[in-house]
């Protein structure tokens, strides 16, 4: 199946993915995936299961390093300069990373600590953040207390102490319920409007994306399609089809 709208991406975005192919010994997850996520757009990398959406996060988040291709971050390679590009970087995985029996504050506080925040500047920082999500009647809580959707929440603000240029999330809807997930998305997307932050969004569920959304359509590793979801949906009838042609056409997984 062809590649459709790649091009070449320029290194002063927020995020900038070019030529990254990375295997898990002889099964190849990624192959030649370039994409870039500009400073104040909302950017939707929108794959089936398995089509390699959580290996290019890992790379992001520098977990480990692609083998081929580079990943730079407000201007920093990963590789070579991976503290100063993580510094700008605010990630929420797919699985929960919160300690649940530690209240919302001190999962804050202990975030604002590793990134070398003083400890007023992380209370007032987190306090601002949690008004802001609506969640500051519940600071004193253990996180356990809190529903999925504001545990999500929780995750996001945290995510945000350092004021990163980057937010990457991975599948961060999965087990909501569609109120919950509708108000998630809607908490992002003003985030991007009001504080002008590049936002890279894995999903499976293409009706988290918008007709204004830069889309890249991953499968099996590699990228199908890549530039504005209205240009895919105009030229197929509707996102839903566009989606369906491009990824119809093997059972085969990439990670």
């Amino acid at each position: 199946m062809p590649r459709e709208g790649t091009g070449d991406v320029r290194a002063d975005e927020a995020l900038v993915v070019a030529h990254v192919a990375h295997a898990y010994g002889a099964r190849k997850a990624l192959d030649d995936v370039s994409l870039t996520v500009s400073r104040g757009r909302f950017v939707a990398l929108l794959g089936p299961n398995g089509a390699g959406k959580s290996t290019l996060v890992s790379l992001v988040s520098g977990l480990f390093h692609a083998r081929v291709g580079s990943v730079t971050i407000a201007g920093h390679d990963i590789r070579r300069r991976s503290t100063s590009a993580l510094a700008r970087l605010g990630i929420v995985f797919q699985s929960r990373t919160l300690d649940l029996d530690l209240s919302v504050a001190g999962n804050l506080a202990h975030h604002a600590a590793l990134h070398g925040m003083a400890r007023g500047e992380g209370r007032a920082r987190a306090e601002a953040l949690l008004a802001r999500f609506g969640l500051a009647d519940r600071a004193r809580d253990p996180v356990r207390a809190l529903s999925g959707g504001q545990q999500r929440r929780v995750e996001i603000a945290r995510a945000l102490l350092h004021a990163p240029d980057l937010l990457v999330l991975d599948e961060p809807t999965v087990g909501l319920d569609p109120t919950s997930r509708a108000d998630l998305i809607a908490l992002v997307r003003r985030l991007v409007a009001e504080d002008g932050i590049g936002v890279l969004w894995a999903t499976h569920l293409f009706d988290e994306v918008r007709a204004e959304d830069e889309v890249v359509v991953l499968h099996r590793g590699i990228v199908r399609f890549s530039g504005p979801a209205a240009t895919l949906a105009a030229r197929d009838g509707s996102l839903a089809a566009g989606f369906a042609r491009l990824t119809e056409a093997t059972t085969e997984t990439a990670a």
